[in-house]
């Protein structure tokens, strides 16, 4: 005993749960992950292709196994009529509101794409689109409460 002694001990434990905030924000930077490495494959004429793990049931045994599959990722930027790309951030389904009534980001070309994914990712972890995800959350849920 004389070993623990010499330490300082505390009461102190561990949070099982992550806050609400939280959640969104780690949520919101998987899907930006997967948008700065298509915008990478695509500038360097690759091919970008997710992958999720699935569990699948085999029918003749019946035993429930993981397998990995591609799934589809859809590109958050697109051309724009004046001939700029412009780059939506999404929230599950729905466009966050970037600025009042501003819900893209206008950029000169691809080359710009990667340094703005990463912006955005900074901006994410300092908190500054927590208003946004949680306006587009409760939009979410307000369709459930019918």
């Amino acid at each position: 005993m004389a070993t623990l002694t010499s330490l300082k001990l505390t009461a102190a434990q561990k949070s099982v749960n992550l806050p609400a905030v939280q959640v969104r924000r780690n949520k919101l930077l998987l899907r930006l992950a997967e948008q700065h490495q298509m915008a990478r494959a695509q500038q360097a004429g690759e091919v970008f292709s997710a992958t999720k793990l699935r569990l699948v049931k085999d029918a003749d045994t019946g035993v429930k196994k993981q397998i990995l599959t591609s799934k589809r990722v859809k590109p958050w930027w697109f051309v724009c009529e004046n001939g700029k790309l412009a780059l939506g951030v999404r929230y599950g389904a729905r466009l966050l509101e970037l600025g009042k009534g501003k819900f893209a980001i206008e950029m000169g070309s691809h080359k710009e794409l990667l340094p703005t994914l990463d912006l955005i990712k900074t901006a994410v972890q300092d908190g500054e689109l927590d208003a946004a995800m949680d306006t587009a959350s409760g939009r979410v849920r307000a369709g459930f409460a019918k």
